[in-house]
């Protein structure tokens, strides 16, 4: 899966289920996914979106990302 600053959160975590569980770990704002408010966040999120909400840039919580990912295989 290609991950860019359009991404939706929601298409991340169907295809790595997982990583919803892992995102604390990218930033410590991204615990709140695991809140009510959070799940219905996810839905609409990019990670354009989390990248205002949590004040790092695209491309570094795409980096991270992608290291979870490769880690986790």
């Amino acid at each position: 899966m290609e991950i860019t600053k359009d991404t939706r959160l929601a298409d991340l975590i169907a295809q790595y289920p997982w990583l919803k569980g892992e995102m604390a770990k990218v930033n410590e704002k991204f615990k709140m996914l695991n809140s009510p408010i959070g799940k219905m966040m996810m839905g609409k999120a990019t990670i354009a979106e989390m990248s205002k909400k949590s004040g790092m840039e695209a491309e570094v919580i795409i980096g991270k990302i992608k290291e979870l990912i490769v880690k986790h295989q």
